[in-house]
């Protein structure tokens, strides 16, 4: 997580107070180490690009980049962790609000295995069928690293030929499902060059089937 202060080549249009000059800006990246893949690069070389990138633009700018540590387990947007733990003044108004707060403890993300659906804050997640199941497999698997492999093999068992993923499709169909979890995207975690996984989490309830999950082993 990364934020570059750098002073671009022309003014910004915002109006702004006539004894005022602009001076550079600033860029929140949030990017947990967690959902880096094994063929990502790393935050070091994410930021180093991004320098090298402000370099070519405006060779005149003097960047400097602080990467934001946060406690383990904090839950949020990374972007929104990055703001709060680099003293982002408007970030820190933001997200005091007691409601939300109060909102997202009492409901949380709901897994539903009888009527196979998601809430999301009691709102019904869009997730295909594919997507539950992934869902489905980690959080029934607590605490375990799940290999790629052994996703594949189980929820593609009766796949044949082109059907059967690759490994970096399951990347994209984890990439996919945590964008619609929104802002519960870090209850699935990456053990990079390993797989995936899912820890206890209090904002995670789970509402058992009338009979036993058949994925559950």
């Amino acid at each position: 997580m990364a934020t570059i202060a750098t002073t671009p080549a022309q003014a910004t249009t915002r109006q702004r107070p006539s004894d005022s000059e602009v001076r550079g800006f600033a860029l929140y990246v949030g990017l947990s180490e967690d959902k880096l893949n094994s063929t990502d690069p790393t935050i070091g070389a994410v930021v180093n690009e991004i320098k090298r990138l402000v370099a070519q633009l405006a060779p005149n700018a003097e960047t400097y980049a602080a990467v934001a540590l946060a406690p383990e387990g904090t839950g949020g947007r990374d972007v929104d962790v990055v703001r709060l733990a680099l003293g982002d003044p408007a970030a820190a108004h933001a997200h005091r609000k007691p409601q939300d707060d109060a909102d997202r403890a009492a409901s949380g993300v709901v897994l539903d295995l009888s009527r196979k659906r998601v809430l999301l804050d009691s709102v019904p997640a869009n997730l295909t069928f594919r997507e539950f199941e992934l869902l489905q497999f980690l959080v029934l698997r607590e605490g375990r690293t799940v290999a790629r492999e052994e996703i594949i093999e189980t929820l593609w068992a009766d796949a044949e030929g082109e059907e059967i993923p690759s490994a970096r499709t399951i990347d994209v169909h984890i990439r996919r499902l945590r964008v619609k979890l929104a802002h519960y995207q870090d209850i699935v975690r990456t053990v990079r060059g390993t797989g995936y996984r899912f820890d206890r989490h209090a904002d995670v309830s789970i509402l058992p089937a009338s009979s036993p999950s058949p994925d559950f082993f």
